[in-house]
């Protein structure tokens, strides 16, 4: 019998009268929307990723415009109150970076993935489904703070009159560029979790490649390392949430494609891997 027949065709054990539907990419989706708001861990780690992004991010506007008339005149011309106000956003990538693993390999631990795979015998769309779901749910969440971050920032900065406003130019960018920036480390770390299936190893080899290798290549001779630390994974991703353009990194855009396609290999590789490895 076909797989097509299977999804299709009640179960020889299933009880008398209960009807079995065909499985369609739209409810898989809703079953990885179930399991991920079901799961306490995730709405922890969202949690966790939202309060650093507001909770980081006002504290060092407010510690800045405290300490702003003592700063030096060139830190003055340099100063960034968006970035500042968007500081959060480093740390929440650990955070979200996490639970974008453990998306893929909590299922791989606890043996609960061989329940999914033998409910969608084809596998792909349970991958699909979960980077949609995902992706969606962390770009809602993230952005929410990363807008929150950015107007407490600015009203801390408003009695030096430091503030900016949302739309001064490239500001609107930068502050959507940190929802997006974060949905994409997430998106990022599902499809580590799903090409090595284990949990320590699919964190370490995303901070590794995001926050390890940057420190690596700077070990390089300048001009080498002016040259590929601007396409490594986090210092493209983060050129859309900055104002001020470093001469050294992408444009903001360029920067962005750039880490997606990281993301699109990465989710292709595990896509590719998933329907030729077993469970």
């Amino acid at each position: 019998m076909s797989k097509a027949a299977l999804t299709t065709q009640p179960s020889p054990l299933a009880p008398t009268g209960v009807e079995v539907y065909p499985v369609t990419q739209a409810r898989v989706i809703k079953s990885e929307w179930t399991k991920l708001r079901s799961v306490r861990s995730t709405l922890w780690s969202l949690l966790a990723a939202f309060l650093i992004v507001v909770g980081l991010g006002i504290l060092i506007c407010a510690a800045r415009a405290s300490h702003i008339d003592r700063e030096s005149l060139r830190d003055r011309l340099t100063f960034d109150a968006t970035g500042t106000s968007l500081a959060g956003a480093f740390l929440a990538q650990l955070a979200i970076g996490t639970l974008g693993v453990l998306l893929m390999t909590g299922e791989y631990s606890t043996g609960m993935v061989r329940a999914t795979f033998g409910a969608v015998p084809r596998r792909l769309p349970v991958l699909w489904a979960k980077a949609l779901v995902f992706a969606v749910v962390a770009f809602v969440t993230m952005q929410i703070a990363a807008f929150i971050a950015f107007f407490g920032g600015q009203a801390a900065f408003s009695s030096k009159h430091l503030d900016v406003s949302i739309s001064d130019p490239g500001v609107l960018r930068a502050v959507i560029g940190a929802g997006l920036y974060l949905m994409l480390v997430g998106s990022f770390g599902l499809a580590l979790g799903a090409l090595i299936r284990s949990t320590a190893g699919g964190i370490a080899t995303l901070f590794g490649l995001l926050l390890v290798l940057p420190i690596i290549v700077n070990f390089l001779p300048s001009d080498w390392s002016d040259k590929i630390n601007k396409y490594l994974p986090g210092s493209a991703g983060q050129a859309l949430m900055s104002v001020v353009r470093d001469h050294n990194s992408l444009s903001p855009w360029v920067g962005f494609a750039v880490f997606c396609g990281y993301v699109a290999v990465a989710l292709a590789a595990a896509g590719f891997l998933l329907v030729r490895r077993d469970a």
